[in-house]
């Protein structure tokens, strides 16, 4: 039975709303409220992609007698830098809420900005691309490297099935790139447990791993572009974030799939490259953690393996997971969004060092199970 996404964000005190052609009574009731003889003045951020989204919900506010504007960041793609911080905080100067239109970026500047002035802020989902919606941390640019700094949750989240279905086909993918990673995040997280006693939390763990297996089963719907597919991706990113604040960590959501996705964008950041989607990345790391997962019985045994043996015969196969990636326009090698060998390789080797944490990846490094012979075995497979 799919979670009660409504109830489980009212355990958190986040209105998750789903509406149509911008139409969320319960959030227009909430900006209508009467407090000091006034109701909320609402901001909507927008990039010059995502305005277009904004017209409906601002139309909408505005006949609720909601005192409304849009902010439009000059750029069709923003960057979540200090400079765009800056232009959202000074936008919402006489504003009492902050309302994202977009997805992953937009969201962070409108949670960053919110803490840093202590407003109110939500967000206008227009993609299921990334699992931060209702995160306690936004990712930032400062200084040229990628940081996580802690931010305002957002009080809503606004969802409109159509608007998300729509979304560019390879944002899809990301949004499922990162809840597939999820399979490798959670082992990653039990064998840490099994192997060096690691906390667990099975309430946090269950709930993402139901949340992961709703929308792996809805795989077909969502290539169809049926409701169904895209409710279920979208449900899965929001109980994301909520699993997380159970866990009191990001270990229900990140693993060594994740490390290779932040070592990467250094990489890319470095060059002053575009930095390709977070789950596009992720969704490569997971290729790499499924293979390593599967392929370990192969490798010299260690103190503790058939722990992990046994976790890992519970994974997805590796090509049905390239298979699902591949059908939505992600790619699969990594050489496909510019990572060259020798960074591939450095990340195979170094990822794990990002964060102190037993990953597969560590594991295998701590092993000595990554040999030239097994890099190059790797480089074969997914660069």
């Amino acid at each position: 039975m799919p979670i009660d996404i409504a109830a489980l964000s009212a355990r958190f005190n986040v209105n998750a709303e789903r509406g149509e052609e911008g139409c969320f009574p319960r959030f227009f009731a909430r900006m209508k409220r009467i407090e000091q003889g006034k109701g909320k003045r609402v901001l909507l951020i927008s990039d010059e992609t995502t305005a277009p989204f904004a017209s409906p919900l601002l139309s909408s506010l505005g006949k609720e007698g909601v005192e409304c504007a849009l902010f439009t960041l000059p750029e069709r793609e923003p960057v979540a830098d200090e400079k765009s911080v800056s232009l959202v905080q000074n936008a919402g100067m006489g504003y009492d809420y902050l309302l994202a239109v977009g997805s992953g970026t937009l969201n962070d500047l409108a949670k960053i900005a919110a803490k840093n002035t202590g407003k109110e802020c939500g967000v206008f989902a227009t993609a299921p691309s990334m699992d931060g919606f209702t995160s306690g941390v936004a990712a930032l640019i400062e200084g040229g490297a990628k940081v996580s700094k802690p931010s305002r949750v957002v009080s809503d989240v606004l969802l409109d099935t159509a608007v998300l279905s729509r979304a560019p086909r390879m944002m899809i993918g990301a949004g499922v790139g990162d809840i597939l990673a999820k399979y490798c995040a959670l082992c990653d997280w039990k064998i840490s447990h099994l192997l060096t006693g690691e906390a667990y939390n099975e309430e946090a763990a269950s709930l993402m791993y139901g949340a992961v297996l709703a929308c792996d089963g809805s795989i077909p719907a969502l290539l169809k572009g049926e409701r169904e597919g895209t409710e279920r991706l979208t449900d899965a990113l929001l109980i994301s974030g909520y699993a997380m604040v159970i866990a009191g960590s990001s270990r229900p959501a990140s693993g060594a799939e994740h490390h290779i996705s932040h070592f990467l964008e250094t990489d890319f950041l470095r060059r002053g490259e575009r930095i390709p989607l977070h789950g596009i990345k992720v969704g490569l790391g997971t290729l790499v953690s499924l293979y390593l997962y599967h392929t370990l019985s192969r490798r010299p045994p260690f103190a503790g393996c058939e722990k992990v043996y046994a976790e890992a015969e519970k994974l997805p196969g590796v090509e049905r997971v390239r298979g699902i990636l591949s059908s939505l326009g992600c790619p699969v090698r990594f050489s496909e969004i510019g990572v060259t060998e020798e960074i591939f390789r450095a990340a195979l080797l170094n990822a794990y060092k990002l964060r102190d944490r037993l990953t597969i990846l560590s594991v295998c490094n701590r092993e000595g199970i990554l040999t030239d012979a097994v890099l190059d075995e790797l480089c074969g497979e997914f660069l």
